[in-house]
């Protein structure tokens, strides 16, 4: 009886009927409250995501050129910067970028008096890129002018104006060899084994001093090369020297490998120490074809009989720049119906070079000029029937073929360089033997 009396239903019989709905009111309430907490399982479960947020100095945005495309400005709370890139076209200066980003002449004049080495704003070039930041109430606070992947210059405001910053990062170098065998001309067929047009010229230029690469290239000819390819962050970002090559031209094999100086300049030599430059350049210019031989027995194109012909037409397109084909003194600079703009230079005592037919002379009588210095642009100026240059190479005053005549060397290397000389360069020379002989047994194995 007494268990039955304490009971909850007689409990709840006996409290008044107002006191019973209340207590029912609390009772839903808690059991509300408890069913919204998170359970142990519920929290373990979660998954937390975290947000990483960029940098205020990695906010880059690529604009077009020469339109600048509007950017989302921050909010009233953001303190981050705004960047705007914008691409250098021809004929941009300083001036006319800070414009088309919206900048005024005060921000022109402060960081174009930077000190900074040789002012490099003062010599901007297309495919270059300047971007400006912004900070949070619209002034101008740094200026990024990227040269290349690998060089750029920052110029960041302080208290007294803007402080300038050469900033060039160091890529790693991989070696690499390409070789191919000249089937069609040296250009193609040199970039379809993957050189470029920039390197196939380094490589004339190595060579130049003992081929006429307008003139002696042939099919079968053949070369290898090894050079760096720099890359930054994994990615490739262009190619370094030239270490070593080798190039057979009509059975006979030249070689070359890379020297560098006391002086950090870059020179090439042949393994045993002879520089590969000479005196002279073989052909004084960029070569693409040839219109007529060195002869002195020749029907002249214009009088149409026959006529010494005393040196070498290089067919060449008009403004083709022509180069110096050694050291030496201007001696004569000047037009003539005969020989159009012309320009001669003497080396010496004993050589003389002469360049006819220019459209341009970019050279006047009595200065001193260096090899490969451009002196005249090809053209048809005289007696032409086509943009051309005439070359004649004298020695003692007789008309030598500047194509075969024997050329004098440049000063050899030095006997006190002799041991660096041999340290550098012999673990070059074998690496392109390694891959050389590697291709040489491949192609004995499908003999």
């Amino acid at each position: 009886m007494q268990a039955s009396r304490n009971s909850p239903s007689t409990v709840g019989s006996k409290l008044p009927k107002k006191h019973l709905v209340a207590a029912s009111a609390v009772a839903f309430c808690l059991i509300g409250v408890i069913s919204l907490l998170p359970s142990k399982n519920v929290q373990a479960k979660r998954n937390i995501i975290a947000v990483e947020l960029p940098t205020d100095s990695q906010v880059l945005t690529t604009l077009s050129s020469p339109a600048i495309d509007s950017l989302d400005k921050p909010s009233s709370a953001s303190t981050a910067p705004i960047w705007q890139q914008t691409t250098i076209a021809s004929g941009d200066n300083l001036s006319s970028i800070f414009k088309r980003l919206g900048l005024n002449a005060s921000d022109v004049y402060a960081v174009a008096n930077t000190s900074t080495e040789q002012r490099p704003l003062q010599r901007l070039r297309p495919g270059e890129h300047i971007a400006i930041c912004l900070n949070d109430v619209g002034r101008l606070a740094q200026v990024k002018y990227t040269r290349s992947s690998l060089e750029h210059y920052l110029y960041e405001r302080n208290e007294n104006g803007f402080q300038g910053t050469k900033v060039v990062l160091q890529p790693d170098l991989l070696p690499t060899y390409k070789t191919a065998i000249i089937n069609n001309s040296l250009s193609f067929d040199a970039s379809r084994a993957g050189l470029s047009q920039g390197k196939v010229m380094e490589i004339a230029n190595i060579f130049g001093w003992d081929i006429d690469f307008a003139l002696d290239i042939r099919n079968g000819d053949e070369f290898s090369v090894l050079y760096d390819e720099k890359f930054l962050n994994g990615q490739k970002v262009g190619t370094g020297d030239i270490l070593a090559a080798t190039f057979s031209n009509q059975g006979t094999s030249y070689s070359a490998v890379r020297f560098v100086e006391q002086d950090g300049s870059i020179n090439y030599y042949t393994p045993d120490g002879k520089p590969m430059r000479k005196a002279f350049l073989r052909a004084p210019l960029d070569f693409t074809r040839i219109s007529s031989n060195f002869s002195l027995r020749r029907k002249h194109p214009v009088h149409k009989r026959i006529k010494a012909h005393r040196g070498v037409d290089y067919a060449a397109p008009r403004g083709t720049p022509v180069f110096a084909a050694g050291d030496g003194k201007v001696i004569a600079s000047g037009y003539s119906k005969a020989n159009g703009n012309y320009v001669f230079i003497q080396h010496g005592g004993k050589y003389v070079t002469k360049y006819l037919h220019l459209t341009k002379r970019l050279t006047r009588k009595g200065k001193h000029v260096s090899q490969g210095k451009a002196i005249g642009t090809v053209g048809s100026t005289g007696y032409a029937t086509g943009p051309h240059l005439h070359y004649e190479f004298l020695v003692n005053g007789v008309h030598r073929n500047p194509r075969t005549v024997k050329l004098p060397d440049a000063k050899t290397i030095a006997k006190s360089q002799r041991k660096e000389f041999f340290a550098q360069t012999t673990p070059l020379l074998n690496q392109l033997g390694q891959h050389n002989g590697i291709l040489l047994a491949q192609a004995n194995l499908h003999d």
